[in-house]
Parts: C-alpha cells; structure tokens; sequence
C-alpha cells in the first residue's frame, strides 16, 4: 500500500483530471531502448496525448532524447561524456525525434512545433517574454509544442541542468494548471524501490517532509536526471501554485486523469512572471553582502537595498544584472537586479544617500526587482 501525507492533494487529483493546459515531461530512458529511438515507446506516449488533447486539453511536451536518439546513427555505443561530441550527438538525433514525433501526432490529424530552448533564452528577460508569447500563439492555433534544451549550441555554464527544471520553469511559463513528470518508475518511495522495506508515497503538500525521503541523483544510462532533480522540479512548480504528478512513462494515460503515482499538491501561490524569472531562471552575476539592518529591512520590511547596508561586492556585473544578497554570516538571503555596475558600487559601500554624489542617489536593488529567497 502506498504512503499518503495529508493535505490538499486528494483534492488536487479530480483538478488534474479537469485541467485545461498540461505540461508533460518524458526522459530519455522512457523513449529509448539500447540507445536507440523507441518507436513503440513514443507512439504509446502520443496515443496518451492525443487522446487528452480530443477532450479540448492544451498539452506542451517537454522531451529528452535528441542525444539519446543520435547515439546509434552516429555509431556510438553510449552516451558520449564530452560536450562536442555531447552536440553532435543532439544536432543529429533532435532532427529524427522532432520527426517521429510529427508523424506519430499525424496519426491523429495534430500538429507539433519545435522549441527548443537555452538556459540564456529565459535567463534574459527579453527573451523570456518573447519566449512566452511564442508558447501562447502555437497553443492558440491547436500546435503541440514540443520543447526541449538546444543542446546543440548550450555550453555547461548556461545549461538548465536536467529537462526537469526546463519543465517546470515552462510550467510557469505558460500559466499550466498541472505538470506531469514521466519516469522509470511509478512514484516516489519512502527508499530505493526495489527494495523490500520500501513504499509508494501517493501524495506529498509540506515540502520539508521531501527532506526525510532518501533518493538518488544518479540518472540513466541515456539521461541527466534523476529523482533528486524531479523533487528539484516539483518544488518549483509546486511554490508557484502548479501542482505535480510524478509517474512512469508507461503509466501516461491513468496520469492525464491523475489516477496514480505521486501527487505534490501546489502550497504556493502563483507569482508575477517578472518575480517567478527573478527567482529561478536568472543566474547571479555577483554577490552583494549587508549587514544585519539591511537583512532585516529587506527581507522582513520588504524595502529597496541601499549603499549605506552593504558592506562588500563581488564579482563582475552592469547595471541591471541579477546579484546574490547575503547576511553577514554569508547566507544567500535574497536576489535582486543591480542599478550599478561593479566598478562603481565599492565607493558607495556604507554610506547614506545623502552623502553620495548627484547621479548616484538612488537604490542599489529596488524593491520591485527584488526576491527573498
């Protein structure tokens, strides 16, 4: 039997069941078998959608495997470690899934468009909006988008990490009313599952109980994530009000209906676009340090950061850059956009506004621009 921690999530799975826009994410090792493309595999995973999407559901899939899928056309016997060859691999396989997908959609008189994504296109907020208005246009038209990472041109140091993350910043990203995280396995477990002692956790709403549960960050031969970064995702998801269902890929159809797997009931509410990009899709630039009045005026009287509670600065950032706010004890407290560059802020540190030089009399991170973490 499984495990349920009460809450509102009973509550949550007749919502899924009616929900009108849906993010599905699959991995790589669901769509493949021996590195190879399985055709049967995603056929099985369309013949799901297609079917919600027949009920008048708005369906974005967000899907690994264009690597996996190059491994065989290329004659490699596993997932290459470096990242050219990372690339190629993605350059050659991206291609046939965007293909197998078109013609397995078509089956069912359904259209499919590519997205594919760089951590840069939501880390700029430019590029988010546009990002946005893209996703709400193909849906207006009745395409399915199909979104995963460009891995053809991401380097390591603007990587989302795993596709989990991308879908849930794509969650938010077009106001879905639930997200689906297809796995190997059908939920997630007090322990490893093949273990004796080890049972199905049905429902999750308090986030700290994610911290007594003992997962694996290893992922598949084929694929990056593992549970650890599926718990990533769905507190993401779930602090913006976006419940989630995490299940295994076979079990596709009961999860559009939310009959199974584990259940994360959302237990936030739903920020503005502007704040939910601030906090998970911006990489800082740098780090500015308070001392304990800034602390206490930012994160608990919500105020804008000025020279005069700061005390260090590192890095290298403009003026309108994301940077890190810490304590004095180095604690990440919060993140904002910076109005000045890194060469100018040093001279300000400590200092009333008053005392500062016309031009320079204004806020170091307004509080419009400003998160707490």
């Amino acid at each position: 039997m499984g495990r349920r921690i009460p809450g509102r999530a009973a509550m949550t799975r007749q919502g899924l069941a009616a929900a009108h826009r849906i993010v599905v994410k699959v991995g790589s090792s669901s769509l493949t078998s021996r590195g190879r493309l399985d055709a049967a595999r995603l056929d099985a995973l369309v013949n799901a959608l297609a079917a919600r999407r027949s009920v008048g559901t708005q369906i974005v899939l967000v899907s690994s495997g264009a690597i996996a899928a190059g491994i065989a056309p290329l004659g490699l016997r596993t997932r290459p470690r470096d990242l050219a060859t990372q690339q190629a691999a993605a350059s050659v396989g991206q291609l046939l899934l965007a293909e197998r997908y078109a013609a397995s959609f078509a089956r069912f008189d359904l259209h499919v468009g590519q997205v594919l994504l760089t951590a840069d296109d939501l880390h700029r907020r430019g590029h988010y909006g546009n990002a946005q208005r893209t996703f709400e246009r193909l849906l207006a038209l009745g395409v399915i988008p199909i979104v995963n990472e460009n891995d053809t041109v991401a380097t390591q140091e603007i990587r989302f990490g795993d596709n989990d993350r991308l879908a849930a910043l794509v969650a938010h990203l077009v106001g879905a009313d639930a997200l689906i995280l297809l796995s190997d396995v059908d939920g997630l477990y007090t322990g490893r599952p093949d273990r004796a002692d080890a049972s199905l956790i049905t429902e999750v709403d308090d986030p700290a109980v994610l911290a007594e549960v003992r997962v694996s960050g290893t992922g598949s031969a084929v694929g990056t994530g593992g549970m650890a970064t599926k718990l990533d995702a769905a507190a993401i998801a779930t602090s913006e009000g976006i419940p989630v269902l995490l299940t295994a890929a076979s079990l596709v159809g009961e999860a559009l209906e939310g009959r199974t797997g584990t259940l994360f009931g959302a237990v936030g509410g739903r920020s503005t676009s502007r704040l939910f990009w601030l906090r998970h899709a911006t990489t800082p630039r740098g780090r500015l340090v308070l001392d304990a009045g800034a602390v206490a005026a930012v994160v608990q009287r919500r105020m804008s950061l000025l020279p005069a509670g700061i005390t260090a600065v590192t890095g290298d950032f403009d003026a309108g850059d994301p940077v890190e706010l810490a304590g004095p004890d180095g604690a990440v407290i919060g993140r904002g956009l910076v109005s000045y560059d890194a060469t100018d802020l040093p001279a300000l540190l400590g200092r009333r506004t008053l005392e500062l030089p016309e031009g320079f009399r204004r806020e170091v991170v307004h509080r419009d621009d400003l998160v707490v973490l």
